[in-house]
């Protein structure tokens, strides 16, 4: 899809997207870790994060077409492009900075076979890390990285 094509989308609410986005399962475990891990490690305080089960996360899972239930990928907003999968984890890793960015080697293994690897923990993810009984929370610290 175009950059900032969910601008013109009615069904997806107004929000701010002049920072990178990551829109996460907040009930999963492993995801929730992964929120976790980028509030830590964002140094420069670049990330946002959004829970998929917000409104504004469903509308933009199904702006995708993507399931809105049941998240087979997180999503990396950037400059209005959405990145998914291993692709998305790069570039969020890449963000980072140093020592993170040093993930993007994986770009020398096919994006096919890296996602094919994403693709079987996204469907154990919750069979293997578990799931909350509610939603992430952000820290109050951290809550102006939040949307939604």
């Amino acid at each position: 899809r175009e950059a900032f094509s969910y601008r013109t989308d009615a069904a997806v609410p107004e929000f701010r997207d002049d920072h990178p986005i990551i829109i996460f399962d907040g009930k999963c475990v492993l995801c929730s870790g992964w929120a976790r891990f980028v509030l830590r490690h964002d140094r420069k305080r670049r990330f946002r994060l959004l829970a998929a089960q917000s409104a504004l996360g469903t509308a933009l899972y199904a702006h995708y077409g993507l399931d809105p239930v049941s998240y087979e990928t997180n999503i990396l907003l950037d400059d209005g492009r959405a990145w998914f999968k291993s692709e998305g984890t790069i570039r969020m890793f890449e963000h980072l900075g140093f020592p993170w960015r040093l993930v993007t080697v994986a770009r020398v293994v096919p994006q096919a076979l890296r996602d094919r690897l994403y693709n079987v923990v996204a469907r154990n993810r919750l069979r293997w890390f578990g799931s909350r009984a509610t939603c992430f929370l952000p820290d109050p610290a951290d809550a102006d990285r939040f949307l939604g």
